[in-house]
């Protein structure tokens, strides 16, 4: 574990599953993705995903405890955790829950962005060898948005993101309909204006970031996903398609699986 380098403010710097059983979850994403598990360091009902012996994603058991839903959420490292939830609300958002103390690592804050789509922020102590992005890393970030330039701009005040790519941190890019986020000139995160349904007709097309998964193997993922209990997803703005599929755990919880052959992340 290292301190979040100055640098590496306002760049996502973890994923979390909130779910209502941890052994299930487990055992759903061990036979999909080929994960391994460890306990973390919050307790009995926190795990650490690991493939290759590198940190992936956390899974946490505490959907009813904090009754939030069952869903992937995206941390993005801060430097002052009180500052940035002070910013949240100051730019329309709503913070749900914290900043709470995680001792001895850090803090974190759950918050919806002003469109309803959940994120977290923490402060603390990152695992250096997490990766997130373009390339080999096993994942990637996707805003689902009404309005990607204007979610840019309230991200981008909360977590302050530069346009200038010289100032050594996350720095924003606008290309074509979509707004991409780099750290070190490598894309971690895009945000895309996609056409949204209210949450009250369609809760499952609401604005929310959405994680993607790199496999070997898409078909035998997909395969292996509806075996133990998820569900393809269709329809709306989810990828479906030319190298994506996007799945619904069997708790409810939204990701995406990406077709990448050359990737070293094991599929089972």
């Amino acid at each position: 574990m290292a301190l979040v380098p100055a640098e590496f403010s306002g760049a996502p710097c973890w994923i979390s599953l909130a779910a209502r059983d941890l052994a299930a979850s487990e055992a759903f994403y061990r036979a999909v993705l080929g994960w391994t598990f460890r306990r973390g360091s919050f307790g009995r009902a926190f795990s650490v995903a690991e493939t290759d012996g590198v940190a992936v994603a956390g899974i946490a058991e505490v959907a009813r405890e904090l009754a939030v839903p069952v869903a992937w959420t995206p941390y993005f490292a801060v430097d002052d955790a009180e500052g940035a939830v002070a910013r949240i609300r100051e730019r329309g958002g709503t913070v749900g829950v914290g900043p709470v103390a995680y001792p001895p690592r850090g803090r974190a804050a759950l918050a919806l962005d002003r469109e309803g789509a959940a994120f977290g922020i923490w402060e603390g102590r990152v695992l250096a060898e997490w990766r997130i992005g373009s390339g080999t890393a096993p994942a990637w970030l996707e805003l689902h948005s009404q309005d990607a330039f204007a979610a840019a701009l309230f991200y981008g005040e909360v977590l302050e993101w530069s346009l200038d790519s010289d100032r050594g941190c996350c720095d924003i890019s606008y290309e074509h309909d979509q707004v991409v986020l780099r750290y070190g000139g490598e894309a971690v995160a895009r945000l895309n204006s996609r056409p949204v349904e209210e949450a009250a007709s369609k809760p499952h097309l609401r604005p929310r970031w959405l994680v993607h998964f790199r496999v070997r193997d898409l078909q035998a993922a997909t395969a292996s996903a509806v075996e133990h209990g998820g569900t393809v997803v269709t329809g709306g703005p989810w990828p479906d398609g030319d190298g994506q599929v996007t799945v619904r755990d069997p708790d409810g919880a939204l990701f995406t699986l990406d077709d990448s052959p050359t990737t070293p992340w094991p599929t089972s």
